[in-house]
């Protein structure tokens, strides 16, 4: 990618990254193919304390339908005593479970399992309601797929754990990827773009914060549906790029990002509804996962930057001019995938 400041002309490209560019969109294709694409589904059970030694469980689960759910189940100590049976529910493509246990001499520093969990691709979230309503919040991976419950939580657990959700979070959402990776291509200089990517942080910050702590409040699958519209729109100005007609994208585009990073920050906090936020430290929650999306964001963008770089320089060192006609390709690849997320969700309404 080019190093420089400014837009040469209308009409200057990197023709030799194009392919690096093509295999980024493949791989966005491949996963956005197999899921939903502002994917953010894991597992989750939540203990709630409601006697000395007595728990109400609830497990939710992702799900393709009634009878089509994802075969995992927490597995409790050997002693736990169920004392009403599992009611099971199915809402929003996820299974959702309810039943009462009781754990002679309590919760803590016992072991909770989930046999299973790492043949899956999600993470289990798991949270404990004290009987004085305080709360823990763990994340359970498939590399270690087991949790002990700590006595008492702490900053740092939360700090840690949400920072974690939010990185997570953006680099299995593979609308925002692809939002941002138009930025990248649209974009010429380094500086041009950090504004731009600053401009977009700062503005999905913003909703972030106000739609999570209950100031705005916009449905969910409108905001999704114009998610997808901001990246055909993105698209269709690349196109105009390339054709020598520049729009507000290409001369002003850190205007666009802040616009558009307004909607996906909409996008961000209905992924954290899913998850929750601690009463008792929702400041240190959001201020972490807005952290761990902005840290999975700057991975992105620097692998897409130094894909494009490797690309050109083997170009060079080896001599060879990738087709003229291919470049034109990746924003028809961007801006198709797009379309088909903009119908999937205006079905879904």
């Amino acid at each position: 990618m080019n190093s420089g400041t400014g837009r040469p002309n209308s009409g200057a490209h990197r023709p030799t990254s194009s392919i690096a560019v093509l295999a980024l969109v493949a791989l966005l294709v491949c996963g956005g193919s197999t899921a939903v694409a502002d994917e953010f589904r894991p597992a989750f059970l939540q203990l709630t304390r409601v006697g000395p030694e007595s728990w109400d469980v609830s497990w939710k689960v992702p799900a393709l339908d009634e009878a089509t759910t994802l075969a995992l189940r927490p597995v409790f100590p050997e002693d736990t005593e169920v004392l009403t049976p599992p009611r099971t529910r199915y809402a929003e493509q996820a299974a959702v479970q309810t039943w009462r246990v009781r754990l002679a001499g309590g919760l803590e520093g016992r072991e909770i399992g989930f046999p299973g969990l790492a043949k899956t691709r999600i993470d289990v979230l798991v949270r404990i309601v004290g009987a004085d309503g305080a709360e823990r919040l763990g994340r359970v991976s498939p590399l270690d797929p087991r949790v002990v419950v700590a006595a008492a939580p702490g900053r740092i657990e939360v700090a840690r754990t949400y920072a974690l959700l939010g990185v997570g979070h953006i680099l299995g959402s593979f609308d925002h990827l692809l939002f941002v990776l138009s930025l990248c291509l649209l974009v010429s200089g380094t500086r041009r773009l950090l504004a731009t990517i600053t401009a977009f942080t700062l503005a999905h910050s913003i909703t972030l914060a106000l739609a999570t702590l209950g100031v705005l409040r916009l449905p969910g699958p409108p905001v999704e549906a114009t998610i997808a519209l901001s990246i055909i729109f993105v698209a269709v100005e690349l196109v105009h790029d390339r054709e020598g007609r520049p729009g507000l994208a290409a001369s002003r585009p850190w205007i666009v990002a802040f616009a558009f990073g307004l909607l996906h920050g909409l996008g961000f906090a209905g992924a954290l509804a899913e998850v929750g936020l601690p009463p008792n430290a929702i400041p240190t929650a959001l201020l972490f996962f807005n952290l761990g999306v902005e840290v999975g964001q700057v991975m992105f963008v620097a692998v897409v930057l130094a894909a494009l770089a490797t690309a050109d320089r083997l170009a060079r060192w080896f001599g060879f001019d990738w087709p003229r006609w291919l470049p034109g390709l990746v924003p028809y690849a961007i801006g198709g995938l797009a379309s088909f997320w903009l119908f999937e969700r205006l079905a879904a309404f």
